[in-house]
């Protein structure tokens, strides 16, 4: 399982122009499911994120998580972070879930993630989305369970 954060000071998901899910101040958390995944790697992937230390404490130091900033996440599926890009023109997906998989996961990383007492928005499994950010810094990180 792949997760790919982003600090933002504000995020949305749009679908055929309507806002489906938006937060200000939080982690924009792009999603993805592989066919080795499970529950576990769900859980422990939301775990790591909700403790992952990405925003400034009053140094300009990386030392707070998005609960410690009171902020939300903007959980979006995206299964092209699961392709194999390591030759020829174009992605591979093989190792991609199947999508009754990859949506099963999503949803229960997103349960987890609201477990553990965080404000989640999401996007819509298998939408065509539009996704918006403002990257605070930048910041990004790929975690990966």
């Amino acid at each position: 399982m792949i997760g790919l954060i982003q600090r933002v000071s504000e995020a949305k998901v749009d679908i055929d122009g309507q806002t489906v899910g938006s937060i200000n101040q939080g982690l924009l958390v792009l999603l993805g499911v592989e066919q080795a995944d499970d529950e576990a790697k769900a859980k422990k992937l939301a775990e790591r994120i909700s403790k992952y230390r990405v925003f400034n404490d009053e140094n300009g130091k990386m030392n707070l998580n998005v609960q410690q900033v009171e902020g939300s996440l903007l959980v979006v599926s995206q299964f092209t972070l699961v392709a194999d890009t390591k030759s020829g023109n174009r992605p591979g997906f093989s190792r991609g879930a199947t999508p009754e998989q990859g949506n099963r996961l999503y949803e229960y990383f997103v349960q987890c993630c609201k477990d553990l007492g965080l404000p989640v928005e999401t996007g819509q499994f298998g939408a065509d989305m539009q996704v918006s950010l403002t990257n605070d810094g930048p910041v990004t990180f790929q975690l990966t369970v």
